[in-house]
């Protein structure tokens, strides 16, 4: 006998499965038109908002398991390995700027049914992400730092597509929120307005 927890369970499911494949399809395409920075990283088109929905729609756990199965897409995408072939540089990097940076979307699960709860989440989510890859930068892409301070290099390095996938976010989620707020409404919450 299916119980009402496991359809719900099914539904969340076959959602987050979709919103990562969407989020999959929109990276993809950002990787096919070369928009890759020449170290990793990219510029993206809106690849992150479906992994952040997972959570305003389903909540923490869902979201933070989305955003780790999209994480570990991501480097089956495209993996960079690190300019040092040792573990440490190797554990670095997967944790970094995959598990921890791409997990951390998640997180938007703590804006749940909240109203305009995409544009609180994205700052939070995204901050967190930079933050990730801006360790990585500093104790594994150092390298690449040449003349500048390692720390400055990560910063002007990452920062430049992760500003670029902030204002995107922002710009999309604010019209989104206006226009079709139940994109980012939990079933439930959504069940409730309509009785």
């Amino acid at each position: 006998m299916i119980t009402e927890k496991s359809r719900s369970n099914l539904r969340a499911l076959v959602e987050s499965s979709l919103l990562v494949a969407i989020g999959f399809a929109l990276s993809y395409v950002s990787h096919i038109v070369g928009l890759r920075m020449p170290q990793g990283g990219s510029f993206t088109l809106l690849s992150m908002l479906p992994i952040l929905t997972i959570g305003l729609r389903r909540g923490l756990k869902w979201g933070l398991g989305g955003g780790f199965v999209y994480a570990c897409m991501q480097m089956l995408q495209e993996f960079w390995p690190p300019p040092t072939a040792t573990a440490f540089g190797y554990v670095s990097v997967v944790m970094l700027d995959y598990i921890v940076a791409f997990t951390v979307l998640g997180l938007s699960g703590l804006f749940r049914n909240r109203r305009y709860g995409l544009l609180y989440a994205a700052p939070l989510c995204l901050s967190l992400r930079f933050l990730s890859h801006f360790v990585s930068g500093v104790i594994i892409w150092n390298a690449y730092a040449g003349e500048l301070p390692v720390w400055l290099y990560s910063l002007t390095y990452n920062g430049s597509f992760m500003v670029f996938e902030l204002m995107t976010i922002m710009a999309a989620g604010a019209v989104l929120c206006k226009t079709a707020p139940f994109l980012f409404s939990s079933p439930q919450a959504i069940l409730a307005t309509d009785h």
